[in-house]
């Protein structure tokens, strides 16, 4: 779907009364002279909404600079992008990567020592509320009995486009379940205006999300038959296995067979991987052969979706030092993001083999960090990059046309093979070391790097996760999963805010629910140690 599209929204004035928090600005009046009135009689308009709700995931607002034009009152509007607060929180958070800037309290998040007064986690929140609300006022302005004047086909399409409005939501509350653990929920069905949404506990989300889910596996398009950027029962499929492996952290139970039933459905469909590692990360990721391996992305373009938040932000910050900015595609560099030396360390080989995975620029940078703010301490990591497949350089050097591949076949093989070694029932061992070493095969083009069944053990399959995946917003939630996030057996760089970090306490394997929604919603319990 075209980004263009967005430029018909109308603001959305109700849109956030089902806002858990209604954070900022309720009056805020619409940004363009649209109402529910005139917006959904028109059929063109209302896949123009559809494209807003997935425009969420990438863009400020209404413009990429503007902060009074954003989705939620800010006075910086990159900041407040989705994927990039997420992206921030599940990577800052870890052993993969670091940021030399102050704003805010960023740097508590490289410590794990953040409160429930955290800006970013408050964003973070904020944002998939308002995403959960959007998504909402959608699907209650569209039902078959307001829909019944349009012809049939019309209104088969609007059901379609309701499907996906669910399974947006269903990701949101993915993300808040996994991030803040027990939250409020609210449907479409629930009031607009005054109204405090009821608190679920990470089981009884789980339970709903997974009912959701298998609904929509059946309802949503067949894989890779939607528009190129929306999604399809691929996306079901992919989600309710990443909440399956997480399924003991969120419920206390073990989802491992149901894990493999849901990989071996993605594995089965028709996804292949992408010849080459390195090009699932370039500025043609939607249209060369990494688009066949990329389940989800979250699309960007450099003259339709201008964001300071989207991959721009990723690759501009990874940027800086001796390297030169148009050899990725840019005109700047922000000198912000590198790599650990835990990271890095993820990639040593014995046997002296090259994972071309570890795409690092180390000329004129050290591999120790003794000062956060010094872009030449930590190696850069320039795994995203607005160049093509072919060399060329994005249509903006501006913004990028990279698209972030949210989900992966590649991440599906891993959890394959994860599941497996838990315990899982349906699957294989020597099936999930034919699929890791797929990956591995890629990565060192050639059979240097293969593995034995004696090999697959969860130690190796966190490194390998680490190697395979790895800034892309997936360490965080991995590093729960594995018992190793607060852990004081497994530490990185300024873990617990030591240079040579400490393990934390474990309160800190959730965030706190922000304390402007606990003041504004009575219903809320805050999680355990805030």
């Amino acid at each position: 779907m075209n980004i263009k599209s967005l430029s018909i929204i109308a603001a959305f004035a109700a849109l956030v009364a089902g806002f858990s928090s209604c954070t900022g600005d309720l009056d805020r009046l619409p940004y363009v002279q649209e109402t529910s009135e005139t917006i959904y009689k028109d059929p063109a308009k209302i896949k123009g909404v559809l494209a807003k709700l997935y425009g969420g995931l990438s863009l400020s607002g209404q413009d990429y600079e503007n902060a009074s034009l954003a989705d939620l009152a800010t006075t910086d509007a990159g900041d407040i992008v989705f994927l990039r607060t997420y992206w921030s929180l599940q990577e800052f958070t870890t052993d993969e990567a670091i940021i030399g800037w102050n704003n805010a309290d960023l740097q508590a998040y490289h410590n794990l020592s953040w409160n429930a007064n955290g800006t970013y986690l408050r964003i973070m929140y904020d944002r998939l509320y308002f995403g959960i609300a959007a998504c909402n006022e959608f699907l209650r302005q569209t039902p078959d009995s307001k829909m019944a004047g349009f012809a049939t086909n019309i209104q088969e399409n609007i059901k379609g486009y309701r499907y996906e409005a669910r399974f947006l939501r269903a990701f949101y509350y993915w993300i808040a379940m996994d991030m803040y653990g027990k939250v409020p929920f609210v449907t479409e069905s629930d009031p607009v205006g005054t109204f405090m949404p009821p608190q679920k506990s990470r089981a009884d989300l789980f339970i709903w999300l997974e009912t959701e889910l298998k609904d929509l596996e059946n309802l949503l398009p067949n894989t890779r038959t939607n528009e190129y950027g929306r999604v399809d029962k691929g996306a079901a499929w992919m989600l309710l296995a990443k909440m399956y492996l997480n399924g003991k952290i969120y419920t206390g139970a073990d989802k491992y067979t149901e894990t493999i039933t849901y990989c071996n459905k993605i594995i089965n469909a028709n996804y292949s991987l992408s010849p080459v590692y390195a090009n699932l990360f370039k500025a043609d990721n939607n249209s060369s052969a990494a688009s066949n391996e990329i389940i989800f992305p979250i699309v960007a373009d450099g003259n339709y979706s201008q964001s300071y938040g989207n991959t721009t932000f990723i690759v501009l910050s990874a940027l800086g030092g001796s390297m030169q900015a148009a050899d990725y595609g840019m005109n700047t560099t922000w000198s912000g993001m590198r790599a650990t030396k835990g990271l890095v360390n993820q990639f040593v080989d014995v046997t002296g083999s090259t994972d071309s995975r570890a795409i690092f620029y180390r000329q004129d940078q050290s591999l120790d960090i003794t000062n956060l703010s010094n872009f030449q301490q930590g190696y850069a990591v320039p795994k995203f990059t607005n160049i093509t497949s072919t060399g060329t350089a994005g249509s903006n050097q501006r913004f990028t046309d990279t698209d972030f591949p949210m989900f992966r076949l590649g991440d599906a093989y891993l959890m394959y093979a994860e599941a497996v070694v838990r315990g899982g029932s349906g699957g294989s061992t020597t099936q999930a070391v034919g699929y890791v070493n797929q990956l591995r095969e890629r990565a060192y083009n050639n059979t240097s790097g293969n593995i034995s069944s004696g090999d697959l053990t969860l130690d190796f399959l966190l490194a390998e996760r680490g190697r395979e995946l790895y800034w892309e917003a997936s360490r965080r939630t991995d590093l729960v999963r594995f018992g190793k996030f607060t852990d004081a057996s497994y530490v990185w760089p300024f873990k617990g805010g030591a240079a040579e970090g400490v393990g934390v306490d474990k309160k800190y394997n959730v965030f706190p629910i922000p304390t402007t929604d606990m003041i504004a919603n009575t219903n809320l319990v805050q999680n355990d140690g805030y």
